[in-house]
């Protein structure tokens, strides 16, 4: 009877793992089928590029096959790379089929202010070609308009509104919930404005810190406002004017202020769409969005033995290898290391998009940088952020090159641990004891705290980190080590900023770091760019990215605001060591 018993659950075990592993395979393939059936549309003669920031515009390509697959909702969720509309929009100018683009921000996502200043970038190159650009929306954000302003003619729905009041940096702390909980956070930092560990320690921002933080808000709307003030022929001074009066928001404000040519419904924005064309009344626009236009119209570079390598350093900077939002020393250095290794790469752009990490694993990843500087010509382009360890690996380039609105710097390192003594004894009644050899065997542990002598250690190990960072930059972008002291000490600045203090060498996106990184090496006429991205590899590999996706997905829509304060404390938590990290800054 037990023979019979242990076959038969054997057996029901076995159909039911094949059963977990037959639908397993089905999601696989249904998930590669529909991300294979990309939206192909023809684009005929007098077509619109119809721009939409729904299409999320995202810096590096995805590597992860289910990355536009949302299970929450069984929908696809269109992402273009930053090359992807580099190339459309590029290509789009010299299309014959193409007369025009209409940017469409209505019901528009969000978009990074350093995304948007590329993209706005490749709108103004877009222009040279004569075509037309037409902007509406039923609203538009700060950064919206600021898109939009490039056009030659922005509408707005007449009963719609604008937002102009200027931007506030927004920073979450949590001392109060730790003090509730009992939890005691111990700090060690180089750097008066390291403001990483600042929500952990204080209730609001130091007066270091908000002196930082009102001097990237001024720096982001200043270049914002001289981009605008340029487009529409207004006065800098006005516009400001206009969003401390709060003078600029409803719709005959923005008319009679030039901010805005019309008051238009979509339906008249289409009738002059038509008369551009040259088409009937009844005959309808044939709008091409830029998902589509990707799909439709691959760019496929003309081959050179000249190869432009672009690599992508895009995440918070861990040990080991990457995953999903973060950048593994050991994937970035191999990629590193096989750029070097090709006789065909030239150059090599290393595009960094991070807000640093571990410390060790940015030293990892800067031995690598600083191997292939000495072999070819090296040039970093920065996004968002290459701030703290993001900048600790493009210290070594021959030319940085930043958007205006980067955040960038950050020269500073920290360690944080938690003491949670009093949480576990008062809140759950739990009390540890430990046998050790020595007194500091157990030094980290979050049941106690550190000892006098143990905080002398970890300062020790903080001040060697931060003195190996300044020495990289100062050797790296020739300066000595007390400039370099000076503009660290963990401050984050813009991209503007960066360039007048000499961290940065240029303002520019990543096609001009491109176009750099030929010249460097002396193939401008004759080159290809090839990009440098990371493949999921067997079954199983690409299952772990299935089920890491459905659960960040899930994490993300649960958590809402709090999901990147989480994901940043996660890996701090995660890491070993001292961190070069610089604090996400949301900007409202």
């Amino acid at each position: 009877m037990n023979f019979i018993k242990t076959f038969l659950a054997s057996l029901l075990a076995f159909f039911v793992a094949n059963f977990v592993w037959f639908f397993l395979l089905i999601m696989f393939f249904a998930g590669v089928a529909a991300l294979s059936q990309s939206s192909t549309v023809a684009v005929s003669p007098k077509s619109v590029l119809h721009i939409d920031l729904a299409e999320s515009i995202v810096d590096a390509p995805v590597d992860d096959p289910f990355s536009e697959f949302d299970p929450m909702s069984m929908d696809m969720q269109k992402s273009l790379s930053n090359m992807d509309v580099m190339h459309a929009i590029g290509a789009a100018a010299t299309d014959p089929n193409i007369e025009g683009i209409y940017i469409n921000l209505t019901g528009a996502g969000t978009v990074s202010a350093a995304m948007l200043e590329e993209v706005r970038g490749y709108l103004n190159s877009f222009k040279e070609s004569n075509k037309f650009i037409i902007a509406y929306g039923e609203t538009y954000s700060q950064g919206g308009y600021y898109l939009a302003s490039v056009a030659d003619s922005i509408y707005l729905n007449p009963a719609g509104q604008m937002d102009w009041r200027g931007l506030a940096m927004q920073v979450v702390f949590y001392k109060g919930l730790l003090d509730k909980l009992g939890v005691e956070p111990q700090v060690f930092r180089h750097g008066t404005f390291k403001s990483a560990v600042e929500p952990y320690i204080l209730n609001r921002m130091s007066p270091a810190n908000r002196t930082q933080m009102e001097t990237i808000a001024n720096s982001i709307w200043g270049s914002l406002v001289n981009d605008i003030a340029t487009s529409r022929n207004l006065s800098i001074d006005s516009l400001n004017m206009y969003a401390t009066e709060l003078s600029a928001m409803m719709p005959a404000e923005v008319v009679e202020k030039r901010l805005i040519d019309g008051l238009k419904y979509e339906d008249e924005i289409q009738d002059i769409l038509r008369e551009k064309l040259e088409l009937d009344a009844d005959e309808d626009v044939n709008f091409v969005t830029l998902g589509e236009y990707v799909a439709s119209n691959p760019y496929t570079e003309t081959y050179s033995d000249n190869k432009i390598e672009v690599i992508y350093a895009d995440g918070q900077i861990v040990q080991g290898r990457s995953a999903k939002g973060s950048l593994g020393s050991t994937t970035l250095a191999e990629q590193l290391a096989e750029a070097r290794m090709d006789e065909d790469v030239k150059a090599v752009v290393l595009r960094v998009n991070s807000p640093g990490g571990s410390a060790l694993a940015s030293e990892v990843m800067w031995r690598e940088m600083e191997l292939l500087r000495q072999q070819k010509p090296v040039i970093v382009s920065m996004g968002d952020y290459a701030a703290s360890g993001g900048y600790y690996i493009s210290a070594p380039a021959d030319v940085i090159i930043a958007d205006a609105n980067t955040l960038t710097g950050s020269i500073g390192v920290f360690g944080l641990m938690f003491n949670a003594e009093k949480t576990l004894q008062n809140k759950l009644g739990v009390s540890i004891d430990v046998a050790k050899t020595n007194p500091s065997a157990d030094m980290g542990s979050f049941h106690r705290g550190v000892t006098a002598s143990e905080r002398d250690f970890m300062m020790k190990g903080i001040e060697e980190v931060y003195s190996t960072f300044v020495n990289h930059v100062a050797d790296g972008r020739n300066m000595t080590f007390d400039s370099v002291d000076a503009i660290g000490q963990g401050r984050v600045w813009t991209g503007n900023d960066g360039k007048r203090i000499g961290l940065v060498d240029e303002i520019g996106g990543l096609q001009y770091a491109i176009a750099v990184a030929a010249e460097k090496a002396e193939c401008l006429d004759d080159y290809m760019v090839r990009e440098a991205i990371g493949e999921p590899t067997g079954f199983m590999a690409i299952m772990d990215k299935f089920s890491a996706h459905i659960s960040d997905r899930k994490m993300r829509k649960e958590m809402g605001i709090f999901y990147d304060d989480y994901c940043t404390l996660r890996a701090l938590m995660e890491n070993e060591g001292v961190q070069a990290l610089a604090l996400p800054i949301k900007i409202q």
